[in-house]
């Protein structure tokens, strides 16, 4: 009996230790295993960058030599001169900036004033106004099209810089509002009741106040808008027929015709395309983090 008593307890343990065992081992696996998935999924986003670049960076006898090489034979950033150095794509680039940041000043100038007054103010038919808001977005610029091409040329408005940027408003707008409408909404009355104690009106109180507050949303919705209006193509290849008025989304497509391909100019165009999106996120990212912090600690 003494016996048999004194190895239950070793029993015991040993069975402890296997299961501790397992979880330091596959706490040790967990280690690479996430790392390397997710260098996996970094790679599979990265990728057609990459493939753009090398492309990019070699003479357009090599883009579709067989078999394709992964690394250019010669190296050379004739394309990317070409390209800087191209009037058309100095227009188009300029197309691009004047449509999207015309086109987030307008929503952000829209949307705080709207958003604010539906999340402060009890109205007759508010629930409906915003249901109204989120059916919006359920309409695509491609759907309206046609509808948006006759509107325009009503108005005169075609081939011009105001069609596409009230477009790219008016399809972004619903979206800007609805994000700032749940910040606004989230924040307590008490601090708008402090601040008209203090003396402050409520336009003081919205600028001073409330837009610092709600500026991790204000930030969402000049990124999304900003992104959409530089993207958008279906709109702009209908009503720009002007070659010296396109955006970029569609003045790329010059590069490569049934006539004449440029691939490695397509592709150091593109890669240039990107680069303002690029800095937008570095300059807001910053701000977007310094907003939450503020938030968080007021």
């Amino acid at each position: 009996m003494t016996t048999s008593s004194s190895t239950r307890p070793s029993v015991l343990a040993s069975a402890r230790v296997i299961p501790r065992r397992r979880l330091r081992g596959w706490a040790n696996a967990r280690r690479f295993v996430l790392p390397l998935g997710g260098l996996a999924v970094i790679l599979v986003f990265v990728s057609p960058y990459l493939v753009m670049l090398l492309d990019a960076l070699r003479p357009n006898g090599e883009v579709l030599a067989t078999p394709p090489a992964v690394l250019p034979k010669t190296w050379t950033f004739d394309a990317f001169v070409a390209v800087i150095g191209d009037t058309d794509f100095q227009n188009w680039l300029k197309t691009s900036l004047i449509v999207a940041l015309s086109a987030t000043v307008i929503v952000i100038l829209v949307a705080i004033p709207a958003a604010y007054f539906t999340a402060r103010f009890s109205f007759r038919g508010r629930v409906i106004f915003l249901g109204l808001v989120v059916v919006t977005q359920m309409f695509a610029p491609t759907s309206l099209v046609v509808g948006i091409y006759r509107e325009f040329y009503d108005l005169g408005l075609i081939n011009t810089y105001g069609a596409l940027i009230l477009t790219d408003a008016a399809f972004n707008i619903a979206f800007a509002l609805w994000i700032l409408q749940g910040f606004f909404a989230a924040i307590p009355k008490e601090i708008e009741e402090a601040a008209a104690l203090d003396g402050s009106g409520r336009f003081g109180t919205l600028m001073r106040v409330m837009l610092p507050l709600t500026l991790p949303g204000i930030v969402t919705a000049v990124t999304f808008t900003f992104i959409a209006a530089w993207n958008e193509y279906v709109v702009a290849l209908t009503l720009i027929q002007d070659d010296a008025l396109k955006p970029l989304t569609v003045g790329i497509n010059s590069y490569v015709t049934a006539y004449e391909q440029n691939w490695a100019e397509m592709f150091a165009a593109s890669l240039i395309a990107i680069v303002p999106v690029v800095i937008l996120f570095a300059l807001i990212e910053k701000h977007l983090v310094g907003g939450l912090t503020a938030g968080a600690v007021k």
